[in-house]
């Protein structure tokens, strides 16, 4: 099985930093009882930052921006399930 193409990793940086302000806004915006707490989301965050999937903020197994999945609690890795578990 191939893995998704994300588009959005052909981004330039000027568009990847009009997007980002984007991404904070939504994040801020995810209900405080959906979200998982400031720590939590610096830990996954910190394993993301170490994969070979990641794609400048964007998750290469599905395309989805990391910041986003990562800051809900029912977030998870698309590739190994278990990798966000402490």
């Amino acid at each position: 099985m191939s893995r998704p193409f994300c588009k959005k990793c052909m981004w330039t940086k000027e568009m990847l930093e009009k997007e980002r302000i984007k991404v904070e806004e939504y994040v801020s915006r995810i209900p405080v009882e959906e979200r998982v707490c400031d720590s939590e989301y610096e830990r996954r965050l910190l394993i993301c930052g170490k994969c070979s999937d990641r794609r400048a903020g964007f998750c290469g197994q599905c395309g989805c921006y990391i910041e986003i999945r990562a800051a809900r609690k029912t977030g998870y890795c698309p590739g190994i399930t278990d990798k966000w578990k402490e």
